[in-house]
């Protein structure tokens, strides 16, 4: 069987069983009565179920781990082994938090443990341990800000669809099947819980999910990262969106004194819904600035990598401004539909 063949049919497996896996996520989620309810800091209208990330979750370990122990370019099975040790417990930690909710620590916890066993499973015989710290706070965070993502119908799942797309490409471009064809199979996953994900929701991804493909994501462009080290910069263009509103939300909190780690309505995706973009328009947004400006300079940063860093830092600051400009807009249209409903 040819590689691309193999591939197809991975990434196949992994379409189906997410779109199988999360359609009876749905029916348990009813049956347990899991819904997240309308309230004044979520932007959905009606009681949605959560938890369909399972799914997605279960989809992407059985496809992953196979296409990088069997796909020419395979990886040492100890870092195979560590990948999905550590997927499974982010999303064991998630999936309780969604039938019971855990306390920040606990969750923090079990996030650290499995970045760690991951990240010391990456630099056995490749990586000096002094990466550890800077791994160690690189996987938490793409953990906890994918999380924080997960607002508004399909903007999640749109994400992670693309990121892993581009990651996949950046495989290939590696001379990495084995890497190239799990990136793409989180894509393909991602496409089966969008399909019920998307505006209207049927279902939520939950903790379960948010916080696990955030994992995944790290994992992959960690691996990238290990490969080629020039590949780290255009991998981080593609996640610049995410990236830079949720730690300008963040950073804004904090600097307003406001109690950072509580839940609330302030990243930009929530404004432009609370000024009267809807999820779709919304989502929109976010996917014209992963093509109009992260997927072709993520490309340009591939083919100059000697000017991959610059180009990177020239994308996170046009992101800033863009979050900046964006925000005051909708700050804008919130005042003035206030100001005309009180008049």
């Amino acid at each position: 069987m040819s590689q691309l063949v193999q591939a197809i049919a991975w990434m196949l497996a992994s379409l189906l069983l997410s779109m199988l896996l999360v359609r009876a996520a749905i029916a348990y989620a009813h049956r347990r009565g899991m819904l997240d309810q309308p309230g004044q800091r979520r932007s959905h209208s009606i009681p949605t179920p959560r938890g369909g990330g399972a799914g997605l979750v279960v989809a992407v370990v059985l496809t992953m781990t196979s296409a990088m122990a069997t796909m020419p370019g395979v990886w040492p099975s100890v870092l195979v082994t560590g990948s999905a040790i550590a997927t499974l417990l982010v999303a064991a930690v998630g999936w309780w938090d969604d039938h019971h909710a855990l306390p920040v620590l606990p969750r923090l916890g079990v996030q650290l443990l499995a970045v760690l066993l991951f990240s010391a499973a990456m630099m056995v015989g490749a990586l000096s341990w002094l990466w550890l710290p800077l791994l160690l706070l690189a996987g938490v965070w793409s953990v906890n800000l994918h999380n924080f993502m997960d607002g508004i119908d399909g903007l999640l799942a749109q994400q992670v669809i693309f990121v892993g797309l581009g990651l996949a490409l950046l495989g290939v471009a590696a001379g990495q099947p084995a890497l190239a064809t799990s990136a793409a199979c989180l894509a393909t996953a991602s496409l089966g819980f969008w399909w019920y994900n998307r505006p209207r929701a049927r279902i939520f991804m939950g903790d379960v999910g948010s916080g696990t493909v955030g994992l995944l994501i790290f994992m992959l462009t960690a691996m990238l990262w290990r490969v080629e080290t020039d590949l780290l910069w255009p991998a981080l263009i593609l996640s610049s969106a995410f990236m830079v509103d949720a730690a300008l939300t963040l950073l804004n909190r904090m600097w307003r004194g406001r109690r950072w780690y509580t839940a609330h309505r302030e990243h930009l995706y929530q404004w432009l819904v609370r000024s009267g973009f809807t999820h779709s328009s919304g989502g929109g947004c976010y996917l014209a600035w992963n093509v109009l400006v992260a997927a072709p300079l993520a490309m340009l940063a591939w083919v100059f990598p000697r000017l991959a860093f610059l180009i990177c830092a020239v994308v996170y600051l046009a992101a800033c401004a863009a979050w900046t400009l964006a925000k005051r807009h909708c700050l804008r249209r919130v005042s003035h539909k206030a100001h005309h409903v009180t008049t």
